[in-house]
């Protein structure tokens, strides 16, 4: 128990004595943590979002340069001196900030990769300040992006309707005049005859097997894919699809689908295998799968042309093979093909 000792006659906590000055380490260490708090909180996350503005920045470099190659070798944006990938990448920036270090463009291996300026600290106008950081060892050295964007031939994905195209159909029409491939009536493409003993496989493409509840089916070149429904009726699952096509075409806009593309097939009708070999970009102008709509459209003379016509009994797709470049990542790369269909990935 304390003891109160009169002191200059009033009374006083002798053991008060040795807690004093307690509070002001207590209160000093606090400050520390306070500062770290501080430092995270405001400037890490100033920093946290123009790292995420240079990140948007190396990304809209490297697709849009990725993009040009993959559309042609000889683009003049297809190289490490770009303008196009530092206009992108400083669009996605504020003003004043950083812009591209570096731009590889990798021909050969089909990849480009953008680095952008670190931030640098200071207080002029698109610098940011490491006051508080540099507590924490948070320094401008850190402070860039990178970005690696690959382009090539879809080798796995999701192709969108349940159709595949026959290899002779597609070569040499790449960018050629539209055709009506049809998928049912008498004497169809008779130059794509893959099945046994000559058989015509029906249209020279059939209805592939629909992911459950899908319209469209899921596609890897390097298995077999067995047929499915090969008979009169339009695919299971499709009517919004077909719906979308007719709406994107009313509004004057293409709809370009990538569908896979055969080399071979055994068996017939639903018990057929066929054997894939890529993706081929398909525009599509008019259709005739049943008698209703969506499932038929534009199929009497579409392109002005009769010989394009798909009515009475026919059941086909009217279009054009072309070259394509697809911004879509659900698809991955595979060995390259002459389909005209190439798609970009980000890696990294």
């Amino acid at each position: 128990m304390r003891r109160l000792i009169s002191k200059f006659g009033s009374q006083y906590d002798a053991g008060a004595d040795c807690e004093r000055g307690a509070v002001a380490v207590v209160t000093a260490l606090l400050l520390v943590v306070l500062l770290a708090v501080g430092a995270l909180a405001v400037d890490g996350g100033m920093l946290y979002g123009k790292r995420a503005q240079l990140q948007s920045g190396a990304d809209a470099a490297a697709l849009a340069v990725g993009q040009k190659c993959a559309a042609s070798l000889t683009d003049p944006q297809c190289t490490s001196t770009s303008t196009l990938a530092t206009s992108l990448a400083q669009s996605n920036m504020l003003a004043g900030q950083a812009g591209i270090a570096s731009l590889t463009v990798d021909t050969t291996g089909q990849t480009v990769t953008a680095v952008t300026q670190p931030l640098q600290p200071g207080m002029q106008p698109g610098s940011v300040s490491l006051f508080l950081a540099q507590t924490l060892g948070i320094t401008s050295a850190s402070l860039g992006a990178t970005a690696t964007v690959a382009w090539g031939s879809p080798s796995k994905g999701i192709a969108p309707f349940p159709l595949a195209f026959s290899v002779c159909q597609v070569q040499g029409m790449i960018n050629g005049d539209y055709q009506l491939l049809e998928s049912h009536g008498s004497g169809a493409n008779p130059n794509c005859n893959y099945g046994p003993s000559g058989q015509v496989v029906p249209g020279g493409f059939g209805w592939l097997v629909q992911d459950s509840g899908q319209c469209g089916a899921t596609i890897n070149i390097a298995t077999s894919e067995g047929g499915s429904d090969p008979g009169n009726n339009p695919p299971q699952n499709c009517n919004t699809i077909l719906q979308n096509w007719v709406n994107t075409l009313q509004a004057g806009q293409r709809v370009v689908v990538l569908l896979p593309v055969f080399t071979g097939v055994t068996g017939t009708g639903s018990g057929s295998i066929y054997t894939l070999s890529g993706f081929a970009a398909y525009n599509v102008i008019g259709w005739n799968f049943g008698s209703n709509s969506p499932s038929a459209y534009n199929y009497t003379s579409p392109n002005g042309s009769s010989a394009l016509s798909c009515s009475g009994n026919c059941r086909g797709i009217i279009g054009q093979f072309i070259t394509y470049v697809d911004l879509n990542s659900v698809y991955q790369l595979g060995p390259s093909t002459s389909f005209g269909a190439t798609v970009v990935n980000l890696t990294n």
